[in-house]
């Protein structure tokens, strides 16, 4: 997994910029704004993930990612077209909650076993700065509240119930990735 590019390098565990609240993005269609939301399209596709938050690549504004599709790391995710979400919040969540592992670029040795919501009512701006309001479920809902924690100084590490739900990654392959082919 390439964790760095001429334009980022990707934020690893331990750094200041991912234990930060994320402050609101307040000009979505500057330059600045859009060029980040592209070197972060760039950045997810290059290390093949599903989702990356502003903070991973060092700027702390609330804008991330969701760019879910089938690959090595995320075998069984679901198609979806990489969108930009700009100053997201959580409207309702359901009360059913699906323990689902996770992993996270910013954190590339571990996975962890994190309990999510199955299902949440989301509202954010669009790249374009039109307001969005959509329910989410599965994988994809995953995704959205995993990416709005790093918006909040959190990563999945902590958000798992207990450290016996964690697991190197090396073992989470050995364990389940080739069960699962």
């Amino acid at each position: 997994m390439n964790q760095t590019s001429d334009a980022y390098t990707i934020a690893q565990l331990g750094h200041a910029v991912l234990r930060e609240v994320a402050s609101e993005v307040d000009n979505i269609h500057s330059d600045e704004c859009q060029q980040l939301i592209k070197t972060m399209m760039l950045a997810v596709e290059e290390a093949g993930g599903v989702g990356i938050a502003a903070p991973q690549i060092h700027h702390s504004l609330r804008i991330f990612i969701i760019c879910s599709k089938p690959n090595a790391r995320y075998p069984d995710a679901p198609l979806m077209r990489p969108t930009a979400i700009i100053n997201p919040e959580i409207l309702h969540c359901s009360n059913e909650k699906t323990k689902g592992w996770e992993g996270c670029l910013s954190v590339p040795s571990l996975r962890g076993l994190v309990p999510r919501h199955d299902q949440i009512t989301v509202r954010y701006y669009d790249q374009q700065g039109e307001l969005q309001q959509k329910e989410l479920t599965g994988f994809i809902a995953r995704i959205f509240q995993h990416e709005l924690d790093h918006l909040n100084g959190l990563t999945f590490i902590d958000q798992v119930e207990t450290t016996r739900d964690l697991i190197s990654e090396v073992e989470w392959y050995r364990q389940f990735a080739a069960a699962q082919s």
